[in-house]
């Protein structure tokens, strides 16, 4: 059963709350913190791409610098230099946009959009579209192995058969039906508790372990995962060593180098919820914020064009 996670607080008057289900876990493992449901599968949806990436590292992708491989995690919001990347990658093994089997779309950043749009690209790409990056590696990856570079998104497909391996092997969670995510790929359920579990995997692993050289390439480049002022770049900016890749409708995970890890899910798919909720479970994981901070925790409510109230974890959940 979920909880009270998130509030909207406007001239003192509660306007809306936001349910769900979160968990944080020690260093050892153990929970912290739990509330809701934390051990029944959700879906991951793109929380899921870093252990997706794994899965091409274990199978023979080489990706030719750490930039390459974060865009292979990455929900990008389609700015110049994500698409560059994703050129690039497909350049490389010698495949076109056409061969990227995710749905076109446009820039999801204000300014790329309004550019694409400028310069005449009014249809909507597939280059452009959020998981371009991880489709172009999974592409690339087919290439390596001599398996088909055509169909990749069946759940019979080998690249496929690879990453659902991969899933179950890091996160220990059990065979379950599948589902299909918004670009078109299986999505693996996954608890909340062993969602964190997984990222605790990737933060602590050996130096140079294709787990670690994930959560490396996502520190490095907290912007190429996301975009201009997308959560993970501005909460991996203000957190030192932090991993973290949030997922569509809610979902949220990361873990730092001491192997301490959270994850949640906020039930009604709010994004409004998410930087002051993870702000809080940080808080509760022993990060210590400073005033400049203080807007990633508690976003203004305007009125009028003033602040007139706060979107703030509910007190005394955590």
């Amino acid at each position: 059963m979920s909880t009270e996670l998130v509030e909207v607080v406007r001239s003192g008057f509660r306007e809306c709350v936001h349910r769900g289900s979160a968990v944080v876990l020690r260093p050892d493992g153990e929970p912290l913190v739990e509330v809701g449901a934390v051990h029944g599968p959700i879906f991951p949806r793109s929380t899921n791409k870093p252990m997706q990436a794994l899965a091409l590292l274990r199978n023979g992708f080489e990706p030719v610098d750490t930039a390459e491989l974060a865009i292979a995690t990455a929900s990008h919001f389609g700015e110049p230099d994500h698409v560059y990347l994703v050129q690039r990658l497909l350049d490389r093994f010698g495949f076109t946009e056409d061969d990227l089997e995710c749905p076109p779309d446009l820039p999801f950043e204000d300014h790329a959009r309004a550019q694409a749009l400028a310069a005449g690209d009014t249809a909507a790409r597939r280059i452009f579209m959020n998981c371009s990056g991880k489709h172009a590696a999974m592409l690339a990856t087919c290439q390596i192995n001599g398996w088909p570079t055509t169909g990749y998104l069946d759940i019979a497909h080998p690249l496929q058969q690879a990453v659902l391996s991969t899933i179950t092997d890091v996160t220990g969670e059990p065979e379950t039906d599948l589902g299909i995510d918004g670009c078109g790929l299986p999505i693996v359920p996954v608890s909340l508790v062993n969602l964190a579990r997984a990222y605790a995997t990737l933060a602590t692993a050996p130096e140079n372990s294709p787990e670690r050289r994930v959560a490396d390439a996502i520190r490095a480049h907290p912007r190429v995962i996301s975009g201009t002022d997308g959560p993970d770049f501005r909460v991996m900016s203000a957190t030192p060593g932090l991993v973290c890749k949030i997922g569509a409708d809610g979902v949220h995970a990361g873990a730092l180098p001491d192997g301490s890890a959270f994850a949640y899910k906020i039930d009604d798919g709010s994004d409004r919820a998410r930087l002051p909720l993870t702000l809080a479970l940080l808080q509760r994981m022993g990060i210590e914020w400073t005033d400049e901070h203080a807007e990633l925790a508690s976003p203004a409510v305007l009125g009028g064009g003033a602040r007139v109230g706060v979107i703030r974890a509910v007190p005394g959940v955590f």
